[in-house]
């Protein structure tokens, strides 16, 4: 019988929750956030996104169907987005001992210690996320019984696209139409949507100078931490948005578009990071469930003439998207190819396809 160790999740203020350790036992530090998703954790765990980040997960259990099978290195996994995972730590309420899945490899406590990314249950954590709306996202750190207590980490000043990007151009799918996929942290979903779309995609690593190539559309990925921090990617973007072949972006790929055009971003006090955020379409009565995960944000105001907004949140009336006026370029700040859901905006690949 495994011993479950005591874990404690540290504050940067001071606050302490107590539980115990389900995953590998040794110390950890990052920003420490929340996660409203009832199930994905898989999804979650790998997505780039999350790097340097401890993921708080408010749904009460944890880990009751498993791991799936893990694909090799550069296959584009069915089940994963991405090939590691990148989250600091997880923090649940309560762990089941006992999953059953048929896909199911091993347990989800199995594949944190073999990734060595400690795991704590046990903890308060309607109280933990509360505390967090209360006083924003802050820096915390993970103590497991008997380990050295790290320093906080705090990855907002760190350029965490560099880390987290591939490192070369790669080719997936085929089709008459070419788009070049700047790869900031990308889902494996976004690549999925792309190729099941009949287009060619050319991943492209973050600070490439996708000007210099052929393509018929630019999608600008999702990616973690500061969009102050992707400077390169802006600096070609803007070259890109002199000429009027299409571009999309997701999520940081929101970001970077809007600093392209001249607008500026800014941190958010908790960042949305939930799978239920209503998004309205601006000039429309339409109302979209969405999934999200950032903590940055684009300042409306500050989009030039020639840009609007266009999608709205509902919850916070902060910016989920921005257009063009007059060409094809739009972008959206929630995930429509959000893995393990939902799905009710990815329409938003056709309305870019159909641009091509």
């Amino acid at each position: 019988m495994h011993k479950h160790l005591t874990a404690v999740l540290e504050l940067q203020d001071g606050t302490r929750f107590e539980g115990k350790s389900f995953g590998y036992e040794g110390a950890s530090a990052g920003e420490v956030v929340f996660n409203t998703a009832m199930t994905g954790y898989p999804e979650s765990l790998t997505d780039p996104s999350y790097e340097g980040q401890i993921l708080v997960t408010t749904y009460p259990l944890l880990g009751n169907y498993g791991v799936p099978p893990q694909r090799e290195k550069d296959d584009v996994s069915e089940f994963y987005e991405s090939s590691r995972i990148h989250c600091r730590a997880i923090v649940a309420q309560d762990y089941s001992w006992d999953h059953s899945h048929w896909q199911a490899e091993r347990s989800l406590a199995d594949w944190l210690r073999q990734e060595k990314v400690p795991g704590i249950y046990g903890v308060d954590t309607r109280a933990l996320t509360k505390h967090l709306r209360e006083h924003g996202s802050m820096l915390g750190r993970v103590v497991v019984e008997g380990q050295a207590v790290p320093e906080f980490y705090d990855p907002n000043h760190e350029n965490l696209v560099a880390k987290v990007s591939t490192k070369q151009v790669e080719i997936h799918g085929a089709g008459d139409k070419t788009v070049v996929l700047v790869d900031c942290g990308v889902k494996h979903n976004i690549i999925r949507c792309l190729t099941r779309r009949g287009v060619k995609v050319v991943l492209v690593p973050w600070d490439y100078d996708f000007t210099a190539i052929p393509y018929d559309g630019l999608f600008i990925s999702n990616g973690p931490g500061n969009p102050d921090m992707v400077d390169v990617t802006v600096a070609n973007l803007r070259k890109a948005l002199e000429g009027d072949r299409p571009v999309c972006g997701i999520c940081m790929g929101n970001q970077l578009l809007a600093r392209a055009a001249g607008a500026s971003t800014y941190k958010l006090k908790y960042g949305h990071r939930s799978h239920n955020q209503p998004v309205r379409r601006v000039g429309t009565d339409n109302c979209f469930v969405t999934s999200q995960n950032h903590g940055f944000a684009v300042d409306t105001n500050s989009l030039p003439s020639d840009w609007e907004p266009l999608f709205i949140n509902m919850n916070d009336g902060t910016n989920e998207g921005i257009r063009h006026r007059s060409k094809p370029f739009f972008s959206a700040q929630f995930h429509p190819e959000a893995s393990s859901g939902p799905k009710d905006t990815e329409f938003l690949f056709d309305e870019f396809i159909s641009m091509l």
